[in-house]
């Protein structure tokens, strides 16, 4: 089956570029990734922190059925624009991976669709490379997929 979210990774470069098209307002495709309540559903993991300004930061961290945190990340946002842009950081806790940089691009393709494109850019290619042998695309889709079904449900019930 292919993958709904794409991921263009072009030899040699320190980065990667996802994009991926969803049948929601972008005002909502935007929602999904600014309201703490709707990133931990779709994301599976809890918000500790989201200050969605310019020079906040967020923090989220997933835990396993015991309770222990599994996973954690965090990041500052340098610039937010409302349905249309996020320029962040996100660094992974507790790995070898430094801090990525992330930009975030909201477009309204009409009124009922959208895409996001991500360009994350790494310290160096060796960085991009290990994180890509890790189960990276599958995991993004499923959670874009996540991302369509909740907040299509949240769109059917208003």
């Amino acid at each position: 089956m292919e993958l709904k979210t794409k991921i263009h990774a072009e030899d040699g470069k320190q980065e990667i570029l996802i994009t991926r098209e969803f049948d929601l307002p972008v005002e909502l495709l935007f929602k999904a990734y600014t309201e703490a309540e709707l990133f931990e559903q779709w994301m599976g993991t809890k918000v500790t922190k989201f200050e969605n300004k310019q020079h906040g930061g967020y923090r989220f961290e997933t835990t396993n059925p015991q309770g222990d945190v599994v996973f954690s990340a965090n990041g500052t946002i340098h610039d937010i624009v409302q349905n249309e842009k996020i320029i962040r950081t996100f660094q992974m806790e507790n790995t070898p991976f430094p801090v990525q940089m992330e930009f975030l691009e909201f477009e309204k393709l009409t009124d009922a669709t959208s895409k996001i494109t991500i360009q994350t850019i790494y310290k160096s290619v060796d960085f991009r490379d290990q994180h890509l042998k890790m189960p990276f695309a599958q995991g993004m889709n499923m959670a874009h997929n996540r991302l369509q079904e909740t907040v299509q449900k949240l769109k059917s019930e208003s």
